[in-house]
């Protein structure tokens, strides 16, 4: 097979492999635009923040964070705690295969929940460097593009639609529902809980980021103890 009928080929394997992934972005990148414009922000604002933040549950975070102008230092920790699992994701991300300096560099960028679960559990060496970056050239563009339209579709709506701003909670309580029954490990859920409700208490104006904060130590301590008894 000459190189560009292989490069053709991989392609079409990329898009293959992410074009059901690509299609449940769809109704979240729109709500994600809607709830932007109903928040106060022009339209084409959705592609900047699709561009710049490229993290879906970052960015309907970020509507809130900066509308409320919040100081730089908490919108850095908040994004620190909400995306520091993309740390660990690097560690298994078959990045070696991905072939020049400027596509490792956008592979890197590009990193997201959907491409990491797409690409990840698939065999190395049936993973070539076009096929990876076609997964998540596909992811964003899908991304960007539905954002797009939903922030068009929101700039046209009445303004104070109530209940759009419950799309992030949605988010969140999906994944964790996907996460738990992936792995059932009861535990992680009530210290989640427990974290939220005394940084509601301590901490009312700074919930999140002290919640995330509290939830990031009790699972490092959580880690430590399993481990000093796993070798006991």
């Amino acid at each position: 097979m000459s190189m560009p009928d292989r490069r053709t080929s991989e392609i079409r394997a990329g898009v293959s492999d992410s074009w059901a992934v690509g299609l449940g972005l769809i109704p979240l990148g729109l709500a994600f635009g809607v709830v932007l414009t109903q928040g106060g922000f022009d339209w084409w604002w959705a592609p900047i923040f699709s561009t710049v933040i490229y993290a879906g549950s970052m960015e309907f975070l970020a509507i809130g964070l900066i509308a409320a102008v919040t100081p730089f230092l908490s919108v850095a920790a908040a994004t620190l705690l909400v995306n520091f699992r993309h740390v660990f994701y690097g560690l298994s991300f078959p990045l070696n295969r991905v072939r020049g300096r400027f596509a490792r560099l956008y592979s890197v960028y590009a990193l997201t929940d959907e491409s990491y679960a797409i690409v990840a559990p698939k065999a190395r060496e049936t993973l070539s460097s076009t096929r990876i970056l076609t997964v998540q050239v596909v992811c964003q563009l899908v991304w960007v593009a539905s954002g797009t339209v939903g922030a068009l579709v929101g700039a046209v709506l009445p303004e104070g639609l109530a209940g759009l701003e419950f799309a992030l909670t949605a988010l969140f309580t999906v994944l964790a529902i996907d996460a738990f029954r992936a792995n059932r490990d009861l535990p992680a859920p009530v210290i989640a809980l427990v974290c939220g409700l005394v940084a509601l208490l301590v901490a009312k104006d700074e919930m999140l980021v002290v919640g995330l904060g509290l939830f990031v130590l009790c699972l490092f301590v959580r880690f430590v103890y399993r481990d000093k008894v796993a070798r006991a």
